[in-house]
C-alpha cells in the first residue's frame, strides 16, 4: 500500500528471525536447526515469451522447495513486479510451518515470476505460464511439489500448468496443481477457503476475548480473494465492516458498508473506490481505525514500526502472508493486541488445497458442505492448539504458532534421520 511502500524489509530475513525465535523457545538442538532452517532446493529459470507484437521478452521465474520432511512441497505461484528470490524463499519457509500448524502432510514450497500481469494479454499470460511450467517441470508433480494460485494467479493459470505438465507426461495428471477450475478436478469451496480460515480463527479469538460477533467492527486492507470474501463472511455473521481497500484506494462508512453491494461495485468498476455512500480515506487511516478486528489481506510489510503505534484494533487477523514486520510485532504485543499469525490465520487455503489433492489422487469428489465442515474442524483445532501454547508458555500467538509448526517439522526430521 502507498503508506508503507517506503519501508524496505527483506521478507526472508523476517522468516529467518521468526524461525530463530521459535527454535530458541523450543531449545532446538543445533543439528536439527541445520537441517530444517534453510530451503532444500532453489531454482531460478529464464522465461522468454513471445509477446503479441512479435517481440520476445525475457522474464525471470523461481521455484523454491523449503522442506519435504513431512510430505511433498506445497505452495502458490505469484505473478507480481516485486517478486524476488528472497521473497519466494520467505514464502516457501512460511508454507512449511503453515502446513505443520494445521497438521497436513506437506512441506513448504513457493514460486513466482517477476512480471506485471495486469499489462499482459491472456495470450501472453498463457505463453508465459506454459514456458514457466516447462522450466520447473523437473521439480513439480503430485508426489513431489504441488503449486497453487497466489497473488495475481488464477484457476485458469493453474489449468494451463496442469495441461502443460500432462502433455509432457502423456496422460492427465489432475493432482499436479490445486486451485484448478472445478471442471478439471478443482475442489468445491477452494475459492473461499482462505477467507473461511481467517473467519474461523478470528471467531475463536473473539470468543477468547469475549467480543460478540454481532455488531463487532471490522476493517479490511485488501479486497481480493481473501479480503473480499472475509469481509462478506463477517458481514453475513452480523459484524459491521467499516472500511476496506484495494490497490486504488480505501473507502469507509461509520454505519458499516453493504459488503455484497461493494463486491458487485468492484466487479463492475474494477475498484472499491467511488462506492456510493462511502467516504474516501487514506491507507494509513484504515490501519488506525478504532475497530475490534483489523484484517491485513494485501501484501507483506503493511504494518511496520512506523505505523504500528497508530493501530487501535483489538485483534489483527493476518489474511496476507507476512503483513506485520518483527519490530511492529513487538510494538503490537506490548500494546496487548491479540494477533492471529499468517501461518494459522490464512491456512484455510492450503488446507482445502490438500482436500483437492486428496480428491484428485483418489478420483472421488466431496460436496461443498463436506469441504467446509472438514475445514472448520481443522481450523478450530489448529487455533486451539496454538492458543494452548500461547496460554501455557505465556508467549504471543505468533511465537506459539511458530513453535507448533517448527516443533512438528523438527520431530519429523529427528524420526527420519539423515541419509546417507
Amino acid at each position: 500500500m502507498p503508506a508503507t511502500a517506503k519501508v524496505e524489509m527483506n521478507a526472508y530475513a523476517v522468516a529467518l528471525e521468526n524461525f530463530d525465535l521459535a527454535a530458541n523457545a523450543l531449545e532446538l538442538e543445533e543439528n536439527v536447526r541445520a537441517m530444517i532452517k534453510y530451503p532444500e532446493r532453489e531454482l531460478t529459470v529464464s522465461v522468454p515469451v513471445r509477446m503479441d507484437d512479435g517481440k520476445i521478452v525475457r522474464f525471470e521465474g523461481y521455484r523454491v522447495q523449503h522442506s519435504t520432511q513431512r510430505g511433498p512441497a506445497k505452495g502458490g505461484i505469484r505473478y507480481h513486479p516485486n517478486v524476488t528470490r528472497d521473497e519466494v524463499k520467505a514464502l516457501a519457509t512460511w508454507m512449511t510451518w503453515k502446513c505443520a500448524v494445521v497438521n497436513i502432510p506437506y512441506g513448504g514450497g513457493k514460486g513466482g515470476i517477476t512480471c506485471n500481469p495486469k499489462s499482459m494479454s491472456m495470450g501472453e499470460l498463457e505463453r508465459m505460464t506454459r514456458r514457466y511450467a516447462s522450466a520447473i517441470l523437473p521439480l513439480i508433480g503430485p508426489e513431489k511439489d504441488i503449486p497453487a494460485p497466489d497473488v495475481y494467479t488464477t484457476p485458469q493459470i493453474m489449468a494451463w500448468i496442469m495441461d502443460t505438465y500432462s502433455m509432457m507426461k502423456g496422460y492427465p495428471v489432475m493432482g499436479v496443481v490445486t486451485g484448478k477450475p472445478i471442471s478439471l478436478g478443482g475442489s468445491l469451496g477452494r475459492n473461499e477457503a482462505t477467507a473461511r480460515g481467517c473467519y474461523y480463527t478470528t471467531r475463536g479469538a473473539m470468543e477468547q476475548l469475549k467480543i460478540p460477533m454481532k455488531g463487532a467492527t471490522v476493517a479490511v486492507q485488501g479486497f481480493g480473494n481473501a479480503g473480499g470474501i472475509a469481509a462478506q463472511l463477517f458481514h453475513e455473521a452480523g459484524a459491521k465492516v467499516l472500511a476496506c481497500s484495494d490497490t486504488k484506494g480505501c473507502i469507509h462508512s461509520s454505519r458499516g458498508l453493504d459488503i455484497p453491494a461493494v463486491m458487485k461495485f468492484k466487479e463492475v468498476t474494477g475498484s472499491v473506490v467511488g462506492f456510493p455512500g462511502a467516504d474516501s480515506i487514506r491507507p494509513d487511516e484504515l490501519l488506525a481505525l478504532q475497530v475490534d478486528v483489523l484484517i491485513p489481506a494485501a501484501l507483506e510489510n503493511a504494518i511496520t514500526e512506523e505505523n504500528a503505534g497508530a493501530v487501535k484494533a483489538k485483534i489483527i487477523s493476518e489474511a496476507a502472508n507476512g503483513p506485520v514486520t518483527p519490530e511492529a510485532d513487538r510494538m503490537l504485543d506490548k500494546k496487548g493486541v491479540f494477533l492471529i499469525p499468517d501461518i494459522l490465520c490464512n491456512a484455510g487455503g492450503v488446507t482445502v488445497s490438500y482436500f483437492e489433492w486428496v480428491q484428485d489422487e483418489n478420483h472421488l469428489f466431496w460436496d461443498e458442505n463436506d469441504v467446509n465442515a472438514k475445514l472448520e474442524k481443522i481450523m478450530v483445532r489448529s487455533f486451539n492448539d496454538v492458543l494452548k501454547i500461547h496460554l501455557d508458555k505465556k508467549v504471543n500467538m505468533r511465537l506459539a504458532a511458530n513453535m507448533l509448526g517448527v516443533g512438528r517439522v523438527a520431530d519429523a526430521c529427528r524420526i527420519r534421520g539423515l541419509y546417507p
